[in-house]
């Protein structure tokens, strides 16, 4: 008995340990986040799409220089016949004698029943052609090669967006979770406060405006928490959605600040460095060699092309349709006359096509890709000069967000230190409630502008790596 009564509550309390499982949130690090975005966001995925389609492009272009296989089968049955056409020659013609025709003389034309086609006919055959020659297709299969180049830097740009996005998400998760740690570890020094002052009052050694006074502190502190405690779940949300985690599921992120360095060196940014290591010039190059395949192209459809073909068949007629479907012979096999058969035939041959003249409209399609041509190669100094413009952006806006993280932290410092010695000076009798409160408060400032400083730090770091091309080391970028 007691063998069943431990299996029945063990089968109650199954339910409540999966429950308890599921309430542990997985912990991703900043690696693991990248990756699983990688493996799962929408952009990902589209992204990897393309490449298998520009891959599917590729095929498709190489089948046309591939045989060329069609089949074709026709059932056709002639209501009414089309009259036959010819001119009477007398009774020696071919129409034979028509002498009791009535007016009917010696050139008259006459329509009468064609003798050698029948209401009902069937055909069925195999036609298959091969490109020998065409200089539009040997342009096309290596555009469409380069395509396939560009389908897969499009999907790096892509995949470096994805790092840009989840890093910042992230970080942001990690500087709020220190903030509500902060706020917790003031809550409680404060509280602490409350309860010695409320104590002092109750003694006599303190004011009531003392007590409702460290109260108000308190309660702003609170307050201060639960506002970021709503804005870290809306962090972790802007997480889960660039790494497409399901919503419905709770996150943590592993990583801590204390793991974090802020990197103060930009010279090895620097180092190796030119334009071609950002992805966006690659593929502007990429854009280029396929407006120059684009312009041989056009050249190209002036060129002669060389098709070779064959024909392979069978027909037959019929008075009705269901002869068509007969195969039977009342005639010899070596005959040159059947009945109710169907017939062999066959024909092949080489085609060759060239084009003369177009109008000038050939001409023009080339002028129009030439200048398209044009504007890629503006292109390229638009772009050198936004690169250098925002490297040069970048790198001032971090060297003031160090500024700015140095001098608050300091100021952290600083207000940190005050508030202790207001509160111990307090403790002892020789300082104000007052002076308490108002150090704690520019202390919970300091240390919300500290960590305003630190995330401007690092996320103007990221744009600083962004710039120069090297956003796929985001993740040694600020490891200790």
């Amino acid at each position: 008995m007691k063998y069943y009564f431990y299996l029945f509550i063990s089968v109650l309390l199954l339910p409540l340990a999966g429950q308890a499982q599921q309430a542990t949130p997985k912990a991703f690090t900043l690696e693991e986040a990248i990756a699983y975005a990688l493996e799962n966001s929408v952009n990902a995925k589209n992204a990897k799409l393309d490449e298998e389609i520009s891959k599917a492009k590729v095929r498709e272009i190489t089948g046309i220089g591939l045989p060329q296989i069609d089949g074709s089968a026709t059932v056709l049955h002639n209501q009414q016949l089309g009259r036959f056409f010819a001119q009477y020659k007398g009774p020696e013609g071919f129409l034979g004698d028509l002498s009791g025709v009535p007016g009917l003389e010696e050139g008259d034309v006459v329509a009468a029943k064609n003798p050698f086609q029948l209401p009902s006919n069937g055909q069925a055959g195999i036609s298959v052609t091969q490109l020998l020659f065409n200089t539009s297709y040997l342009v096309g299969l290596k555009a469409s090669r380069t395509y396939k180049d560009l389908s897969e830097k499009q999907s790096e740009l892509t995949r470096q967006q994805i790092i840009e996005n989840v890093s910042k998400a992230y970080y942001g998760v990690i500087i709020n979770s220190e903030r509500i740690n902060l706020f917790d570890a003031n809550i409680a020094r404060v509280d602490s406060l409350f309860r010695s002052t409320k104590a002092f009052n109750e003694n006599g050694f303190a004011e009531s405006i003392d007590v409702d006074r460290t109260e108000v502190t308190l309660n702003n502190l609170k307050a201060e928490r639960d506002k970021f405690i709503s804005i870290q779940e809306l962090g972790l949300n802007l997480l889960k959605f660039q790494m497409n985690y399901p919503l419905e599921m709770d996150i943590a992120v592993a990583g801590t600040i204390e793991d974090l360095r802020v990197d103060r060196d930009i010279s090895s940014l620097a180092k190796d460095w030119d334009y071609t290591t950002r992805i966006e010039y690659s593929i502007l190059e990429t854009n280029r060699d396929l407006q120059d395949l684009n312009i041989k192209s056009k050249y190209s459809e002036g060129m002669p092309s060389l098709v070779a073909f064959a024909d392979f068949g069978m027909n037959t007629q019929s008075p009705n349709v269901s002869g068509i479907f007969k195969t039977n012979s009342s005639f010899e096999e070596n005959s040159q006359l059947g009945r109710d058969k169907w017939y062999p035939t066959s024909s092949f041959g080489v085609s060759l096509n060239i084009p003369i003249f177009s109008g000038l409209q050939r001409n023009y399609r080339i002028q129009q890709e030439k200048l398209t041509a044009l504007k890629i190669e503006n292109s390229f100094t638009s772009l050198k000069q936004g690169i250098s413009l925002e490297i040069k952006q970048g790198t001032l806006t971090y060297e003031n967000a160090l500024r700015s993280l140095d001098a608050q932290n300091r100021n952290m410092e600083l207000a940190d230190k005050i508030a202790r010695v207001t509160k111990v000076k307090y403790e002892q009798g020789v300082g104000s409630s007052l002076e308490v409160t108002d150090a704690e408060s520019a202390l919970r400032e300091a240390q919300i502008n500290y960590y305003n400083a630190l995330y401007d730090a690092l996320i103007s770091r990221i744009d600083l790596v962004k710039a120069y091309g090297k956003i796929n080391t985001i993740t040694e970028t600020f490891k200790k």
